[in-house]
C-alpha cells in the first residue's frame, strides 16, 4: 500500500475561472482530508488573490479547445461574459463558492496562500493589493523551501 500524502503545494498560474478553480478545489480537498496545503499564485493566477480582480474573473473563450467553439466565435464581443455567466450559474446550483469566498474558506481551513514575488514585481503590485488571506509574498526558492516533502501540483 502506498504512503498517504501528507502535504501538497499547488501552483496556480492561470487567471481564468477554469485556471483558478482547480487549484482552489485541490487545496480544499486536501484540507478536507487532513492534508497540509499551500497555494502559490504566480503570473495571472495572482488575479485570484488581487482585491481589484478576484471578483471579476472570467472564462477564457479564446484558445480554449475544451469550450467546443471555434476561436473566432470565442473572440466575439460578449462571448466570455456569456460563458462566465453560464458557468457561474451552474457553479451556484452546485453550491460552489465564489473565488473570494473560496479563498476565505481555504484560509479558515488552514491552507497557506502565497503570492509569487517575481510576478508581484513584474506586475508592479504591492502586498496591500492582495486580499487579507494571503499569508506572504515569497520567492520561488522560499516556496520550494516551504514545500519540502510536499507533492507539487501545477494547475
Amino acid at each position: 500500500m502506498a504512503d498517504k500524502i501528507k502535504k501538497v503545494s499547488i501552483v496556480c498560474s492561470k487567471g481564468s475561472l477554469e485556471g483558478i478553480y482547480p487549484a482552489l478545489i485541490m487545496a480544499n480537498g486536501a484540507r478536507m482530508e487532513g492534508i497540509e496545503a499551500s497555494v502559490f499564485f504566480t503570473f495571472f493566477g495572482l488575479d485570484a488573490i488581487t482585491k481589484k480582480k478576484m471578483k471579476k474573473i472570467k472564462v477564457a473563450t479564446v484558445g480554449n479547445p475544451a469550450m467546443g467553439i471555434p476561436t473566432l466565435i470565442g473572440a466575439l464581443p460578449g462571448m466570455s461574459l456569456m460563458a462566465t455567466k453560464m458557468m457561474m450559474k451552474k457553479m451556484d446550483e452546485l453550491d460552489i463558492p465564489s473565488i473570494p469566498e473560496f479563498i476565505e474558506l481555504l484560509s479558515d481551513a488552514g491552507a497557506k496562500l502565497y503570492a509569487c514575488k517575481a510576478s508581484v514585481d513584474m506586475f508592479g503590485l504591492k502586498e496591500s493589493d492582495f486580499c487579507d488571506q494571503v499569508d506572504s509574498v515569497l520567492t520561488v526558492g522560499e516556496f520550494y523551501e516551504l514545500s519540502s516533502g510536499a507533492e507539487i501540483i501545477f494547475t
